[in-house]
């Protein structure tokens, strides 16, 4: 078996935190690069260690923000992000086994495939020069520079890291799927992005256990609405940002004047309500990761309306599955082999993507 090792850091759009993994990946020795025979090397995976860091307010609020500055603005908040970065992995590090790589997904700025736009900050160069390690980051460009979506990317560690499973569901700022046997992927809806705002307009950062939302009344016309929305009807690939989310998604809810904890409750209904329609189109078992898991209302509701069975893994592996698949994605772009499929993204062929910058 060959061996690497590798970190990888992700930043999603509900603005938890910062994940960082520190990941081993093995493949057999029969394994080679390029060509067909990529797709029948088999590989694992352990997640050695990881962390979540949470952000400084001041930094997630200039985060938060960072799509209504300047040029000028924007370009220092990517190298300020990329010192950030930077020194949470030489802290985290301290005292470890050194990875022969850093894959950083950054964090997404604009996000607009159909134009050709995608922006995602935390500078590769400042990391590397501040680590010592090469750097794999901007895993999106090159996709949409090709046609496609420049997302989802986690469906390809999907399909080489959990042959077990058929449908594998994250429950992050939004929410997205993979269905292996079909090989497509594309987010779902909305999921923390949109209850963190509720729950910010009760003075909350997010809300815990669904305890607020169980005390709303779903107010069927909304429900009705949302489900409604162009987004759910277009085929795959597709894929969500915050743009969408203000432009569409909170321009409906807002329309309706009705008490805030009875949109929460909607949206609520609305999320198990999309999750449900496209898994229960799927035959197998469910694998369900990422932070909403951690939601105990939200999971009862998908509970309830989806037909299959439905794992949650250990907690390490709910909470760090996406940094460590991007850790996976940093390694195939290192080795040479493709780490978007085109299938997935709409792209016009699959690609080796990501830039690197060496120390």
């Amino acid at each position: 078996m060959e061996r690497y090792l590798a970190l990888g850091i992700m930043s999603g759009t509900s603005l938890d935190g910062l994940d960082l993994a520190l990941c081993e990946f093995k493949n057999d020795q029969s394994a080679q690069s390029g060509g067909d025979r990529q797709t029948s090397v088999s590989w694992s995976f352990r997640i050695l260690e990881a962390r979540t860091v949470p952000y400084p307010r001041e930094l997630a609020m200039e985060l938060r923000k960072a799509q209504k500055g300047s040029a000028l603005n924007l370009i220092a908040l990517h190298k300020q992000y990329g010192k950030f970065i930077a020194r949470q992995v030489n802290e985290f590090l301290e005292g470890k086994s050194k990875p022969m790589l850093v894959a950083s997904h950054g964090h997404t700025v604009f996000h607009y495939p159909d134009a050709g736009i995608n922006f995602q900050i935390g500078d590769g160069a400042v990391i590397a020069s501040l680590t010592g390690l090469p750097v794999v980051c901007d895993f999106r460009s090159q996709d949409i520079a090709l046609g496609g979506q420049g997302a989802p990317l986690v469906p390809v560690g999907d399909y080489y890291l959990f042959p077990d499973y058929n449908i594998l569901l994250n429950l992050g700022g939004f929410s997205n799927v993979t269905i292996r046997s079909r090989m497509i992927a594309f987010d779902i809806s909305p999921v923390n992005y949109a209850l963190n705002y509720f729950a910010r307009q009760f003075g909350f950062d997010y809300d815990r256990d669904g305890q607020l939302g169980k005390k709303g009344k779903v107010h069927k016309p909304l429900l009705d609405q949302l489900n409604s929305l162009d987004y759910y009807s277009q085929e795959p690939p597709k894929s969500l940002s915050d743009h969408w989310f203000y432009d569409e998604f909170l321009q409906a809810v807002e329309a309706h004047k009705i008490e805030i904890v009875d949109k929460l409750a909607t949206v609520y209904h609305h999320i198990a309500w999309q999750i449900a329609r496209v898994v229960n189109q799927e035959q197998g078992r469910v694998l369900i990761t990422g932070g909403g898991t951690k939601n105990k209302y939200l999971l009862e509701l998908i509970k309830s309306q989806v037909k299959n069975e439905v794992i949650i893994p250990k907690p390490l592996l709910v909470d760090f599955k996406e940094a460590m698949v991007f850790a996976f994605l940093g390694l195939l772009r290192w080795l040479g082999w493709e780490n978007v499929f085109s299938p997935v993204t709409g792209a016009r062929r699959n690609s080796i993507s990501g830039a690197v910058y060496m120390p």
